[in-house]
């Protein structure tokens, strides 16, 4: 874009609320070593390029930008005089990020009074030391006092996803120590009925066919029909009574064993049809043998059951946590989710229903992947807190444009439209004392469109409140300045 250069006039930059309290001497400096241009309308500095200037506006019109989901959002639009954009932070030199934080547009001719970064830093530094020791404290001390809080946040979510998951893997671990009891008595007592039936009146044939019934028990346990409570009731009255009828003492004790086996009573009438020549001593055993089958079976069922439950614990917790895995990666967004959804699932409770809405054809997505996570757990709890643990939890996935859209929404009361603008703030929260930090929603911000240059918002009414996070499928450069950095800054000022 062409500019022209102007004479610089001293006393015009007196007009200029920056510059109103310098003193004759420094107008001279700014004049000298800085220059006044003229531009034509069209794009000043992009943002991520190398901020090498530092601008203010003297007459005309600008606007100010910032990439976000793909997209370019207006953040100001101004004709004051005086306002400032670019190299604003120079002074600080290599302690900060010296890249422009936004794009920058002059809308009608224009003109401005120009200094280049590293002039307008010396400018700073000489004439202003107190002031800039000033602006390092706040604005350092703010940076550091956000990771401090952030790393609070992150430790108190942690905590409390780790006393879940302990919770969690409890349940399974318990399970298969019991089995694994119980299954040492059935063996036991296999062995026992084994010894009691070798003493019994059977042929070869007849053991042969004990067998084979013993085998096919064991392939029907692995393949038994999943029943409700009311057929599994009336099916053990059945079996009972058939039990009973053919003299197996305490058969409804039996019974239960052999319908969640998937037996029925054909399947008994073929066994005693095998066994109704060797007396009935010998059919009752050879019934408690094949029970024993029956309950070894439906053990080691339960015990594989539980150690597979263990083992998907520890590896959705490794998937949360991204454990030995590099920071930043591309990666299937689902499997976040999910693996978010299972560290959360006793916060989340029987009385939310979950939903997902996943389309599976999306692409994978170029993230800090732990540090997203940390956006879902966020979203989820919120979502689970407003909701006061009973309704229906949706995350839906999509495409919109060129970015994942993921979206988290509730069936709670809504956020109230007085406070929806503010939910982003740090330290602000609707939550009791000593329940919420205000830390959460701002965090996730930050790391959304600080790092990932996404965007998210909320859209909320009674009964169905919806958080929206939309990344870029495409790596736009993500931020490698820590999260602590702040929050976006309109590099314009003076309005």
């Amino acid at each position: 874009m062409g500019n022209t250069r102007l004479i610089c006039d001293p006393n015009e930059l007196r007009d200029l609320f920056l510059f109103e309290k310098l003193n004759d001497e420094q107008l001279a400096w700014l004049c000298r070593d800085g220059r006044v241009e003229m531009f034509e309308p069209g794009l000043v500095f992009r943002e991520g390029d190398l901020a090498t200037c530092f601008y203010v506006l003297m007459e005309g019109e600008v606007r100010l930008t910032k990439m976000s989901g793909g997209e370019e959002i207006e953040l100001v639009r101004t004709e004051h005089h005086g306002s400032y954009a670019g190299a604003w932070t120079a002074y600080m030199g290599d302690k900060v990020d010296q890249n422009y934080t936004g794009s920058f547009y002059v809308t009608r001719p224009s003109k401005f009074f120009v200094l280049d970064a590293g002039t307008f830093a010396k400018m700073i530094q000489e004439w202003f030391p107190m002031a800039l020791h000033l602006l390092e404290g706040v604005f350092f001390g703010n940076r550091n006092a956000n990771e401090i809080l952030g790393q609070r946040e992150r430790l108190l979510a942690l905590g409390s996803l780790s006393a879940g998951l302990t919770h969690e893997l409890n349940n399974p671990a318990a399970a298969a120590v019991r089995a694994t009891s119980s299954l040492r008595e059935r063996v036991a007592g296999m062995r026992h009925k084994l010894k009691m039936m070798a003493h019994g009146k059977f042929d070869s044939a007849t053991l042969e066919a004990l067998v084979q019934l013993q085998e096919e028990a064991a392939a029907q346990v692995a393949k038994a029909p999943t029943l409700t409570s009311l057929e599994a009731a009336d099916r053990e009255d059945e079996l009972g009574d058939w039990l009973e009828s053919h003299n197996i003492s305490n058969g409804w004790d039996l019974a239960p064993n052999f319908v969640q086996g998937g037996f029925d009573i054909d399947w008994l009438e073929k066994v005693h049809g095998t066994l109704h020549e060797c007396g009935t001593d010998v059919f009752e055993g050879a019934i408690r043998w094949l029970n024993y089958t029956i309950e070894t079976e439906l053990l080691m069922n339960e015990i594989a059951d539980s150690t597979t439950r263990i083992s998907s614990l520890v590896n959705a917790a490794k998937q949360y946590s991204q454990m030995d895995r590099a920071p930043f990666q591309v990666v299937d967004i689902h499997e976040l989710l999910d693996s978010t959804l299972v560290m959360l699932a006793r916060k989340i409770g029987d009385d939310i229903a979950v939903v997902k809405d996943y389309d599976r054809g999306l692409p994978p997505v170029p993230c800090y992947a732990a540090e997203l996570n940390q956006v879902w757990t966020n979203l989820i709890d919120n979502a689970v807190a407003a909701m006061g643990g009973r309704g229906t939890l949706t995350v839906r996935t999509y495409r919109e444009n060129e970015c994942v859209a993921v979206e988290i929404g509730d069936t709670g009361p809504g956020i109230p439209v007085e406070i929806r603008s503010r939910i982003f703030d740090a330290f602000f929260t609707t939550k009791p004392v000593g329940e919420g930090t205000g830390l959460g929603l701002d965090i996730s911000f930050r790391i959304v469109v600080n790092k990932h240059h996404g965007d998210i918002r909320v859209e909320s009414e009674p009964g169905n409140t919806r958080f929206i996070v939309r990344l870029p499928i495409e790596s736009q450069e993500v931020a490698a300045a820590p999260l602590q950095d702040g929050a976006v800054q309109a590099d314009t000022g003076g309005n």
